[in-house]
């Protein structure tokens, strides 16, 4: 995550703008191709055959789809929430190969009827397909195009954070309304400076398609960074502690980079238990904090829901300005202690850091655009819910020596340059596009539904905070996609409202009025 006071220099431009461009109206929902709830005799379970009744309906309704349900779609996920609601996740392939981002949810309610469908299939046509989908280009041919681009942008490029590879998939460029056949790889690095791009290759050709950046920067802040006592689960190792909490899923874990920038570092010890290291205690105490958060409240098992390790590691560069998700843990800087002090003493900016993991496995909201800032605003709800201390984010450890400050204002996000209402969003091409402007207007969604208020004439009587982050975590997890708009989003959390809470439920009333009164 990088927030709108922070100047760039890997995405490039100020994302602090001093106005917002107006756009026209809300989108119109007929815009998604499928996403209207259903429930009739044709949907009931068929033969006590979910799959079965998946297909079923979906080949009803397939000239609406761009798609050969049964022989293009394929159920990836199957998940049952706590309500007995069933969630499916499908993807589309042609000629056995991936379409990009062509993934539909539908779901069942506990009488095995279908009450919605959500998502969009490109317009591909099979005999669109360059080449036949074979491709003239290697997976390694793409892995070195996408390396010789960042090394021309940042220079000579240091090891990957994680293993290079390259995916073939079938793309349609919504810019130019071309289906390519590409390979998707991605160069993670940190040196010689944090970076981490996805890439579209054309693999006839050899040619960029399409990248942008996803690296997930953050600004965020043990006795913790304000002198608060904290407790903490370490594991004894002969006669010295480690910052390694194996209670939680496959472990917790604190490393140190001791202000250089070699990741994980070093796993931090001790020899009594009793901790001096400020930035690494709020950093465990933290991770444990957003872990149990997801455990508790949805049974998650850490950020990919199957336990999944989350290091940390502290005292990253000197006087590091930022904090990041790069895919494979979260980093801290220590800040210069005039812009921003220690970024794991927040727990909001951790949480919504770690947020972009769980994203990363779910939804897996593409980082630009529209579905870009779905994703910064899902974080920012999950961080802000994880805290509950106020609807600010980052006012911990944003500007230190300035109380009452902060990055963001979910009650108020033109507080902070975001607008409030669809109208006003960003259409610009800094920021990825708006991915930590436009998020305000998610944020201010969320806020209206679980507080209440009246916003641009629209009044929304709140659920409270419990209720309305259970259905956003819903939305997120079971009903959208990588390419999800705003239009899609508003559609996708109703639904879940009325999965979860009932279809004339004051909650599903809530997340309506709500969605109205930013303009959606």
């Amino acid at each position: 995550m990088k927030f709108a006071k922070i100047m760039p220099t890997i995405l490039g431009g100020a994302l602090l703008l001093a106005s917002v461009s107006s756009a026209a109206a809300a989108p119109s929902e007929s815009s998604i191709p499928f996403e209207t709830p259903y429930g009739s005799e044709e949907s009931v379970l068929l033969n006590n055959n979910p799959d079965e009744t998946i297909y079923n309906y979906l080949g009803q309704q397939e000239q609406f789809l761009n798609a050969d349900v049964r022989g293009q779609l394929k159920i990836i996920k199957r998940n049952t929430d706590t309500s007995g609601v069933r969630h499916f996740r499908l993807k589309q392939y042609i000629k056995g190969i991936p379409v990009y981002g062509a993934e539909q949810t539908l779901h069942l309610d506990k009488t095995g009827a279908v009450t919605s469908a959500l998502g969009e299939l490109p317009p591909v046509e099979e005999q669109a397909i360059p080449n036949d989908g074979i491709p003239n280009i290697s997976e390694e041919d793409a892995i070195r195009i996408a390396s010789d681009e960042a090394t021309s942008r940042i220079g000579e490029l240091g090891a990957p954070e994680l293993e290079p590879k390259a995916e073939l998939n079938i793309y349609h460029h919504e810019e130019d309304g071309q289906t390519y056949l590409v390979y998707i790889t991605e160069v993670n690095v940190l040196e010689p400076a944090p970076l981490r791009t996805k890439y579209f290759i054309n693999a006839v050709d050899g040619s960029i398609v399409s990248q942008f950046d996803i690296i997930n920067f953050a600004t965020g802040t043990g006795t913790g960074v304000f002198g608060d006592t904290k407790t903490l689960t370490t594991t004894q190792s002969g006669n010295t502690y480690q910052l390694n909490d194996t209670t939680r899923g496959k472990g917790i874990q604190t490393y140190t980079a001791s202000n250089r920038s070699s990741l994980p570092g070093t796993l931090l010890t001790d020899s009594d238990n009793v901790w001096t290291d400020r930035a690494a205690v709020d950093a465990h105490a933290y991770a444990a904090a957003t872990y149990d958060f997801y455990k508790s409240k949805f049974n998650r098992n850490s950020l990919d829901g199957n336990g999944l390790l989350i290091r940390s590691t502290v005292h990253y560069g000197s006087n590091y300005n930022n904090a990041f998700w790069n895919g494979a843990q979260i980093v801290f800087g220590d800040g210069d202690g005039s812009q921003f002090g220690i970024f794991s003493g927040d727990l909001d900016v951790v949480g919504h850091e770690l947020t972009h993991g769980v994203i990363e496995y779910t939804a897996n909201l593409e980082y630009r655009n529209e579905s870009g800032a779905l994703n910064e605003a899902f974080a920012d709800i999950m961080g802000n819910t994880i805290e509950s201390k106020n609807w600010l984010l980052g006012d911990g450890i944003y500007t230190p020596n300035i109380a009452g400050d902060a990055l963001r204002s979910l009650s108020n996000p033109t507080l902070y340059n975001q607008p409030d209402k669809y109208s006003d969003r960003y259409t610009g091409t800094q920021d990825n596009g708006g991915v930590h402007i436009n998020s305000g207007i998610i944020n201010k969604a969320f806020y209206l539904a679980a507080q209440g208020g009246t916003h641009n004439g629209v009044t929304v009587s709140g659920i409270g905070r419990d209720k309305a982050v259970r259905i956003f975590y819903s939305t997120l997890v079971n009903y959208l996609t990588p390419t999800s708009k705003f239009a899609a989003a508003k559609t996708a959390t109703i639904q879940a409202a009325k999965d979860l809470y009932g279809a004339n439920s004051a909650e599903a009333t809530a997340i309506t009025k709500a969605y109205q009164a930013v303009g959606l």
